[in-house]
């Protein structure tokens, strides 16, 4: 097997894995580490730079870097990152010295954002520090988008939503709230050098079966009616609710309708459990609520008398694989359910809406009516647009939707300059040795055997007499000390310095997971097997020292690392080091000019 020096750069960058799964890369250990410190305004400062909303997100965050996080190598569950990510929130303190300062001195160039949710709000945050003239527009009368419409109040309390989109206007962004965009083409002939478009997917699916127009009284579509609850428009549902539909949204209306008197919601899906869209958390919170969810019913038709909703029938559907091995749903031939209620909530999908956009200003749109958008850049065919978040690539989160602001606001920032778009700036990376004496480091390395903690909830009955009681508590000190504690330090790597070793094994002997061997080189295939703990996992690279004076060589799997520093700590020639990397990614003027 070719040598995999791992000392080299690439090294750091693969091993960091929550990191990189996360859309906005943030520094996930980093911040533990601050956590565990009780450092939680430093903490929170190093999420706001990569995430913007570590309130918002500490509640709400799908958590693409959970899956992703090494405890889930060695344990069953992996590190709350996004609940400790509301600890530095809630126990911040006063961080409004902190952030940057509205710009004393304008550069002259005149940004406008159309719609004010999480991407745009993004890309005026990373932008009005440089000097430009940043307008917002929404039509809504406060900052947030879909983070204040959408997501109900028990799961996100508004003053998080104040306090973090405040941080942001608080930059000098001109907040246009209450003024709908109507035409693109009349902001375009305006003196914006540049607009961006995130205005989400604000239209939920109807579904067009049999008895929809007779009972329209009674059917909500689930996006709209969730607004309608936010903005204290809506404030009742029947007692007999059925939601249909298995995505997170699906989850906020089943759970906001015990809340407004319905004493029987059901969610009904199309699909089997697994195959929900809604986060596995979410479907749980949602029986712990009482919610029953029914799998593998298809509606067929609304059901009516006199004008009023009656129920729903639905047809029995079982899961079948063809030849070719897809899969797909088919009736099993039982007989119709028929599920009485009051009220539906449809949750099966939002889609993009863009009346708004003449369709003969030089924008080009996919034949699903979605804007070409460059997967890259952000920009859209008509060099002076830019889309991201929902907008630009359908609904995702708001996490992605951070991360493309970020993306969108490098390339505003480079057109704006003439600079050229495909040029990203190289993230920066710092790499420092964590050795404080011999056997001594700066960081806490030794492997607890905690188990995930349990986030603390709001007794039931209160829980479901508030709409507005949020119904987790968040980590107390003592819980989210011992879940800081449960982090493998993933961005603190083994350095092996292969003219160091006198291959005296010691490091092989103290290893807890048998994930170092000294061996004869030979093909990846041949290797792997005959390693001190197989290594079976072909998606992770071996690293494999240049050949030693015996003619072995060094091989690591980094598969089964906990990252626990024994081996240096054994070394007696400090042939292993432990290095922190530091990755910080690029914003709108990383760049050099």
């Amino acid at each position: 097997m070719e040598p995999t020096n791992i000392e080299a750069p690439e090294y750091f960058h693969k091993v960091v894995d929550c990191q990189w799964a996360c859309p906005a890369h943030t520094p996930v250990p980093e911040y533990i580490r601050l956590i565990a410190q009780g450092r939680h305004a430093d903490a929170y400062m190093v999420n706001w730079k990569s995430n913007v909303f570590p309130g918002i997100l500490g509640r709400t965050c799908d958590r693409p870097c959970e899956p992703a996080c090494r405890r889930g190598r060695v344990d069953e569950e992996p590190v709350a990152i996004c609940r400790l990510k509301r600890v530095a929130a809630d126990n911040k303190g006063d961080v409004a010295a902190r952030m940057p300062q509205p710009p004393k001195k304008r550069i002259g160039k005149k940004v406008a954002c159309i719609g004010a949710g999480p991407a745009s709000m993004t890309v005026a945050r990373d932008l009005a520090p440089l000097g430009y003239d940043v307008t917002v527009y929404d039509a809504d009368a406060k900052a947030g988008g879909m983070i204040r419409s959408q997501i109900p109040r028990f799961r996100l309390p508004e003053s998080v939503i104040d306090e973090e989109m405040g941080f942001i206007t608080a930059l000098g962004p001109r907040m246009r709230l209450n003024r709908r965009v109507d035409s693109l083409a009349a902001l375009l002939r305006r003196d914006y050098d540049a607009i961006f478009v995130g205005t989400g997917a604000p239209r939920g699916r109807d579904l067009d079966i049999p008895g929809r127009a007779e009972a329209a009284a009674n059917v909500h579509i689930g996006i709209d009616w969730l607004a309608n609850v936010s903005f204290g428009h809506v404030d009742t549902i029947g007692k007999r609710v059925i939601v249909l539909g298995g995505g997170n949204t699906a989850m906020d209306c089943c759970r906001t309708s015990r809340r407004l008197g319905g004493d029987e919601v059901k969610v009904i899906v199309r699909s089997g459990y697994d195959e929900m869209k809604a986060s596995p958390w979410e479907k749980e919170d949602a029986q712990h609520e009482g919610i029953p969810i029914l799998n593998y019913l298809v509606p067929k038709a609304f059901t009516h008398a006199d004008g009023r909703l009656t129920g729903v029938t639905f047809e029995k559907v079982a899961p079948v694989v063809d030849e070719q091995g897809r899969r797909r749903l088919e009736p099993t031939g039982e007989p119709d359910e028929h599920h009485e209620c009051d009220d539906v909530l449809v949750a099966i999908g939002q889609e993009n809406s863009f009346p708004w956009i003449e369709r003969d200003i030089g924008l080009d749109f996919d034949k699903w009516g979605m804007p070409v958008v460059d997967e890259t850049t952000f920009q859209s065919t008509h060099p002076r647009v830019f889309f991201g978040g929902d907008a630009a690539f359908g609904p995702k989160n708001i996490i992605w939707a951070v991360a493309h602001g970020h993306e969108a606001a490098i390339s505003i920032d480079h057109h704006c300059r003439g600079a050229d778009l495909r040029l990203r700036p190289p993230p920066g990376v710092r790499v420092s040795s964590q050795k404080m004496g011999i056997h001594e480091w700066s960081y806490d390395n030794d492997v607890s055997p905690e188990d995930r903690q349990k986030v603390p909830l709001l007794p039931l009955a209160e829980a479901l007499g508030d709409v507005k009681a949020e119904v987790e508590l968040g980590f107390d000190d003592p819980r989210s000390w011992a879940e800081t504690q449960r982090c493998l330090n993933c961005d603190v790597q083994t350095v092996f310095t292969r003219t160091l070793c006198i291959e005296c094994d010691a490091c092989v002997d103290i290893c807890p997971t048998d994930c170092i061997t000294f061996t004869v080189n030979g093909d990846e295939a041949e290797l792997r097997p005959r390693l001190k703990a197989p290594a079976t996992n072909p998606d992770q690279a071996l690293y494999v020292s240049s050949t030693l004076p015996t003619g072995r060589v060094l091989v690591k799997d980094e598969d089964v690392c906990l990252h626990c520093g024994l081996c240096a700590e054994r070394c007696p020639t400090g042939a292993w080091d432990m290095q922190k990397t530091l990755v910080e990614m690029s914003h709108a003027g990383g760049c050099a000019r």
